[in-house]
């Protein structure tokens, strides 16, 4: 049995309820989302209505294992409790703006969230499992070179039931179309690699992954759910400390000159730091390494030469402390407003081999949903952005600098 999360602080969430059912009661407009509430919240929210918490267990399970959004249809909750809900709360799906399907059976779907934003989530599927890609933010301010949604700039953080809202919405709808029984699951994995950082939306994600672990909710082991960072290592302490699930780390470079600009956030957070970030985190992760993910760009970061300056990083030679790992070597996909291009296959072969052979688990990504934009670092949605991205990204050259080693 896993362990349970420890409570999220009972006087503050129960001061947060009354004052969302305060709001709620005075302007019918302002309903209470409950996707916004993971259980603990929610058992505040429903204590503001004189509820006992084995009442939020059943309502919780009701909206995430049934996926049910209408009191009404809630048959073991007692009648006045739906009332009571009806008056003030709601169960707020996000809006399908277009769904697409690949060649490949992968499925894109954009969903909008007000205001002239958009974001996208991706599912795919697999023989021995269901992922889903889920988007954090409404754009990216981190404005790495290679990834799409970084140059549509930043508009805003995502809400915990926008995030939760995605999976909600994917799960549920995919069980009714491929006609799955009951406790049949169609996502088995949940991968934070959509649009936006995760850990610059701290507060909106940590409810969001409890909900996804929770065993009265999704019932998603830490070692499926899938956290990706570009790299903030305080905020990588944070998640080993509240809620340590599977980590993916953007490395992409295997030193601070280049990669300062490919990941700008490495300004602020060197490679040193975010090592040592990630060898401590292994203390309380689900999975004994950390995969690193790699975008193979032509003439960039893929020469034999990096390939070695990256085993001698991860293995804590070329300064930084070791660190257990997987590479995951990503083929980048093109977007004119990059001006960077896709490694030749022979050449991720070769690198990929100079990893194998000092003994690093090191794959090769299989490009999925290319063909409606879904692959990795394509998902771009739709974006009022506020950070004057396009002056900002202006394409400078990349300057390699010469990488020498044993």
């Amino acid at each position: 049995m896993r362990p349970r999360s420890p409570p999220r602080g009972g006087v503050s969430a129960l001061g947060a309820a009354r004052r969302a059912l305060t709001r709620a009661a005075s302007n019918p407009v302002d309903r209470v989302n409950l996707l916004d509430h993971d259980l603990e919240s929610l058992a505040a929210y429903c204590a503001t209505l004189g509820e006992k918490r084995f009442r939020a267990v059943q309502l919780f399970r009701w909206i995430h294992q049934k996926g049910e959004s209408d009191f009404g249809r809630m048959t073991d909750l007692a009648q006045s409790l739906r009332d009571k809900l009806a008056a003030a709360a709601e169960v707020r799906p996000l809006r399908v703006a277009s769904e697409q399907a690949a060649a490949d059976g992968t499925v894109k779907w954009l969903f909008d969230v007000g205001g002239g934003d958009a974001v996208e989530a991706v599912f795919i599927p697999e023989d021995d499992r269901g992922t889903l890609c889920v988007s954090s933010q409404a754009g990216c301010a981190v404005g790495c070179r290679f990834c799409a949604t970084g140059h549509q700039g930043f508009s805003r953080n995502l809400s915990t039931g926008e995030i939760v809202g995605q999976l909600w919405f994917a799960e549920h709808h995919l069980r009714r179309r491929l006609g799955l029984a009951a406790g049949e699951r169609a996502i088995s994995n949940v991968v934070m690699m959509g649009m936006g950082e995760p850990l610059q939306n701290y507060a909106a994600l940590l409810p969001a992954l409890r909900t996804m672990l929770d065993d009265h909710g999704y019932g998603l082991s830490r070692r499926r759910v899938t956290v990706s960072t570009s790299g903030l290592t305080r905020m990588i302490e944070r998640l080993r400390r509240d809620c340590p699930v599977a980590l993916a780390v953007s490395l992409h470079a295997p030193d601070d000159a280049l990669r300062d600009q490919l990941v700008p956030l490495n300004r602020k957070h060197d490679i040193a730091a975010l090592m040592a970030a990630c060898r401590q985190y292994l203390d309380a992760a689900p999975r004994d390494f950390i995969t690193f993910e790699y975008c193979m760009l032509d003439g960039v970061n893929d020469s034999p030469e990096q390939a070695r300056a990256l085993v001698e990083l991860v293995r804590g030679r070329a300064g930084p402390v070791a660190v257990p790992c997987k590479l995951n070597l990503i083929p980048f996909n093109p977007f004119p407003e990059s001006g960077l291009k896709r490694s030749p296959r022979e050449r991720v072969q070769a690198f990929a081999k100079v990893l194998q052979d000092a003994g690093i688990v090191t794959t090769v990504r299989k490009t999925r949903g290319d063909d409606i934009a879904a692959a990795c670092g394509q998902l771009a949605g739709e974006v009022q952005d506020r950070t004057r991205a396009a002056r900002r990204m202006t394409r400078a050259p990349i300057r390699i600098v010469a990488v020498h080693t044993p």
